[in-house]
């Protein structure tokens, strides 16, 4: 576990992924809502492990994990390789920007866990758009975005200020705050919160374990080239 103090170790690319401990009842309230929470759990940790599986490992980025709540940190259930590290407290945009100011110098990339179909390709192709870009992001269809990614210039501050999350405007209202910086849009992607998007999901054969399904390979892959929409706000 990493304290609350600032991840040093010289620049480098970092992967945050943002996680709530997967207790039940904890997590997926709404698709809880839907298929049980029971089920909804067992979905979450299934992304997770999943996640975590092709990402962690990967030699190309240090992996983060940010737990919520603060205590989780000592939980059992993280995966080995990844640090460990409190959000802390206020709403999402000041966990955001905490879990930034930890990090030591160099591109930074949050992700949650809502999105089976993650992998490192997809990582891969967001870094590399930091190089040429101040920021990109992985729109989601509702309006918000499965990804964040910054190279963290000077320009760039405040980035989650007066964010309306959980809304149709919460990519609006993020890229609102990156006036005269440059954007980059990449591939976008689904997130998993209620029943509809669950079994469109079981639909598709994505790659994650559904309750009651058997496992399914998804051989989708990102192409390296993916920029689309890169634009200057």
């Amino acid at each position: 576990m990493v304290e609350m103090a600032r991840l040093e170790g010289g620049p480098r690319r970092w992967l945050v992924v943002m996680a709530k401990e997967p207790r039940c009842g904890a997590v997926k309230t709404r698709l809880s809502r839907d298929i049980g929470a029971v089920a909804a759990t067992r979905f979450y940790r299934n992304i997770f492990a999943n996640v975590c599986r092709r990402l962690v490992p990967d030699p190309r980025w240090r992996t983060i994990i940010a737990v919520s709540p603060d205590r989780a940190t000592g939980s059992a259930l993280w995966p080995e390789g990844a640090a460990i590290i409190p959000q802390g407290p206020g709403d999402l945009g000041a966990r955001l920007q905490r879990v930034l100011d930890w990090l030591a110098p160099g591109p930074a990339i949050i992700i949650g866990t809502d999105i089976p179909e993650i992998n490192a390709e997809r990582i891969a192709a967001a870094f590399r758009l930091l190089r040429s870009h101040d920021a990109v992001f992985g729109p989601c269809d509702d309006g918000g975005y499965w990804m964040v990614g910054l190279r963290r210039s000077p320009r760039v501050r405040a980035i989650f200020a007066d964010v309306r999350w959980s809304s149709a405007h919460t990519l609006a209202d993020t890229r609102a705050n990156l006036k005269g910086a440059c954007v980059a849009l990449t591939h976008p992607l689904e997130d998993v919160d209620d029943g509809a998007s669950y079994r469109r999901l079981g639909a598709a054969g994505a790659r994650v374990i559904l309750p009651g399904q058997r496992h399914r390979e998804d051989t989708r892959q990102a192409p390296d080239n993916d920029q689309r929409g890169g634009i200057i706000l």
